[in-house]
């Protein structure tokens, strides 16, 4: 798990066709040629049998290129296609019963949006929190942005990794990192244009 997030500054990708217009595929494999190497695979609307097809698609690209795969939400299909770990919200399954599906080996994240959220987390055994919104997103309904100095209160207190989300942009990509995030989780921010200039971009921000 340090190994995945070992390097600060890294840029965690999060799918979404209805930014995009692409498949979850095709969106991965755009991302992964411009240098990508974490892929969310986040989708609401597809039946369980779809999504699962999707999932193993990008199970057979980020293998072979040496990329880390996260299902959103669904254990059961990121024990299915042999992802490297899930990210669960605050309503999904327990992180310790997720852990007892994946093992120890699987990376699990998830949610939050408070301190108190992110300690119970680290306490229940997350490999790593998301912590957002940290700015306004038209990508999901998040909540009231967090900003900056929460972000900066969340790192002194959380020894894990804790990877920001919600509304970063090239542009204020920099004070999140200053803010102590160990990454950065995008999703309009790569996917509205081009993919491969918009993660070039990113990249080398940070």
């Amino acid at each position: 798990m340090n190994k995945v997030f070992k390097k600060k500054g890294t840029l965690y990708l999060i799918t979404d066709r209805t930014i995009s217009g692409l498949s979850h595929s095709e969106i991965a494999r755009q991302a992964i040629s411009a240098g990508v190497r974490i892929i969310q695979l986040r989708e609401k609307n597809m039946s369980r049998k779809a999504l699962y097809l999707e999932a193993a698609s990008l199970r057979s690209l980020t293998s072979r290129h040496r990329a880390t795969l996260i299902i959103n939400d669904y254990v059961d299909i990121a024990l299915a296609v042999n992802a490297d770990g899930v990210h669960l919200g605050q309503d999904d399954m327990p992180i310790k019963e997720a852990r007892k599906i994946l093992g120890r080996n699987k990376i699990i994240g998830i949610s939050t949006h408070n301190l108190k959220q992110a300690l119970r987390a680290r306490k229940a055994g997350a490999d790593y929190i998301g912590f957002g919104p940290i700015f306004s997103t038209a990508t999901k309904n998040a909540g009231v942005p967090k900003g900056i100095n929460s972000l900066a209160e969340i790192r002194r207190h959380i020894t894990i990794p804790v990877i920001a989300v919600g509304g970063i942009n090239i542009e204020n990509a920099p004070d999140v990192l200053k803010a102590g995030a160990d990454a950065i989780a995008v999703a309009s921010g790569i996917l509205s244009g081009n993919i491969r200039e918009n993660v070039r971009k990113f990249l080398q921000v940070l």
